[in-house]
């Protein structure tokens, strides 16, 4: 069962977004679509919004920089008194 859950978790899923007003298609695991929907959930704003950040401070490929921004959120989650 772990396997196949991973296995699932690891399929690489292409989804449109919008960034910055210009639609465009990013390629991520599952478990970071999940993962990145989660934090847009938490801090109040859509995916696209969301992504939309990431594109601008990101130095690299966009898929690249939302997964090390999904990973810096989890290591470094913000403090109380910066959440929503």
């Amino acid at each position: 069962m772990a396997r196949e859950t991973t296995k699932k978790n690891a399929e690489i899923k292409k989804r449109s977004v919008i960034v910055a007003g210009h639609r465009t298609s990013v390629s991520l695991e599952a478990l970071f679509w999940t993962a990145l929907q989660t934090l847009a959930e938490r801090r109040g704003v859509s995916v696209n919004d969301l992504v939309t950040e990431i594109d601008r401070g990101r130095g690299g490929n966009l898929s690249s920089a939302i997964r090390v921004h999904i990973l810096d959120s989890l290591w470094n989650p913000p403090a109380a008194d910066e959440r929503p």
